[in-house]
């Protein structure tokens, strides 16, 4: 057969997923809170709605069918939001809202509903009513919220929890896992704190809380397989624990990387920002000065994160193709974006990892004629990604080739272990 090169056909790094801070207007305060939303923030300096509109015929063209999260601040503060959803839906592009939940009701679920959303993330942070309020900062949050869930359930709109870990909720997560699947969501995502914004003040969990967690996370995975997904988000140490505890779990297959900021991955603030993700304010450009495209191809910043250089333990680590650590927190910790990744117990094997700052050293891969026109089958926005993962595959087997049979192997084995997402 004959063989090509695929990197030739397929852009290396193409995003599948955006997140847009739509608004820094929110009706409540968290204490952690990376943008340092609240109600006494005006719209002054945010995108306009013609700018907006703009902005995602942008996204599209960079990004075709994409995942765009609308998200603030609190997006149900933005009058324009349904003309956006509306919009972007139109272009292709598959819209998730990422709301504290509270301000759902069936009216505005309906007009979601009819702008094309797909799916909602919704905050909750403890079993406790008042726990919960406290950390979001008002009174009957926490009703609010598990009501909007219900709703949503109830007008067929698919939810996702979304938890962030504190010293006074670690404890909580297995119970809280529960209570999301009980509740319907079908997935739930759990963050650690990166402590920046509102945030940079707070006190983190320890490294073992950290380990403890992840670990935790690895079993209520398998626990809730097929029913409901479970990952630990901005945190890819997880992926290092899954892979240690287990190389063949169905978390690996097609996995790249710990961490996909700036390479699929951006986040785009009220004012045009963009930047590698929320936590990280270093920004690659401004759409109200440089087309998209421009600022995702050529920023140095997506540069640094697509070659890294890693310093100090990240850099000997044998986990850094599948982690290689938050790069947020490397950098808020350290002032070095390629600094070595705090909260993380793991002791590289030095005699397994590369020892030299950068990634290892790959083996060429080869894909065969047939497989590289099977690739052409991935939708463009996933496209890159699932590559890296089918090479990553390979290299693991001690394969230098790709071929149809591989890549259907591949595609059986991550379905065997596939959640309904």
């Amino acid at each position: 057969m004959q063989k090509s090169e695929v990197s030739a056909q397929v852009s290396d790094f193409v995003p599948f997923l955006i997140s847009w801070n739509i608004t820094k207007r929110c009706n409540l305060r968290c204490g952690h809170c990376y943008l340092d939303a609240s109600e006494l923030e005006s719209d002054k300096g945010e995108l306009s709605t013609a700018e907006g509109l703009k902005l995602i015929d942008d996204i599209a063209l960079l990004a075709p069918g994409a995942m765009l999260i609308l998200t603030g601040g609190e997006p149900l503060s933005r009058g324009d939001l349904f003309d956006l959803a509306g919009h972007a839906t139109e272009k292709g592009l598959s819209i998730v809202l990422g709301t504290n939940g509270t301000l759902l009701t069936e009216e505005i679920i309906l007009r979601l509903k009819d702008s094309g959303v797909k799916g909602v993330g919704l905050s909750i942070d403890s079993l406790s009513p008042s726990s919960h309020d406290k950390f979001r900062g008002l009174d009957g949050a926490w009703e609010r919220t598990v009501k909007g869930a219900e709703l949503l359930n109830k007008h067929s709109i698919e939810f996702q929890f979304q938890l962030s870990v504190t010293k006074d909720n670690c404890d909580e997560v297995e119970s809280i896992v529960e209570f999301a699947y009980e509740k319907g969501a079908r997935a739930m995502n759990v963050f650690f704190l990166v402590c920046t914004g509102r945030g940079q003040d707070m006190t983190d969990i320890t490294p073992q809380q950290y380990e403890k967690v992840l670990i935790q996370l690895s079993d209520l995975d398998k626990k809730y397989a097929g029913k409901m997904m479970v990952r630990g988000r901005c945190a890819p140490h997880f992926l290092r624990v899954v892979k240690q505890r287990d190389p063949e779990s169905p978390v690996m297959k097609g996995a790249t990387s710990g961490c996909i900021a700036g390479t699929y991955y951006f986040r785009i603030t009220p004012q045009g920002d963009v930047t590698p993700c929320p936590y990280m304010p270093t920004v690659a450009g401004n759409v109200k000065e440089k087309s998209l495209s421009e600022i995702w191809q050529n920023s140095g910043v997506f540069h640094m994160l697509r070659n890294p250089s890693y310093v100090g333990r990240c850099a000997d680590c044998e986990f850094s193709d599948v982690c290689g650590g938050c790069r947020a927190r490397a950098l808020a910790a350290s002032g070095d974006l390629m600094g070595e990744a705090p909260r993380c117990e793991h002791k590289p094997d030095t005699d397994r990892g590369q020892g030299s700052g950068v990634r290892n050293k790959k083996t060429e891969i080869i894909w065969e004629e047939e497989a590289s026109e099977r690739l052409k089958n991935v939708p463009v926005f996933l496209r890159s990604m699932v590559k890296k993962g089918i090479e990553q595959y390979a290299r693991t087997k001690g394969l230098s080739s790709i071929t149809p049979e591989m890549m259907e192997e591949m595609r059986k084995r991550v379905t065997s272990g596939k959640r309904t997402l």
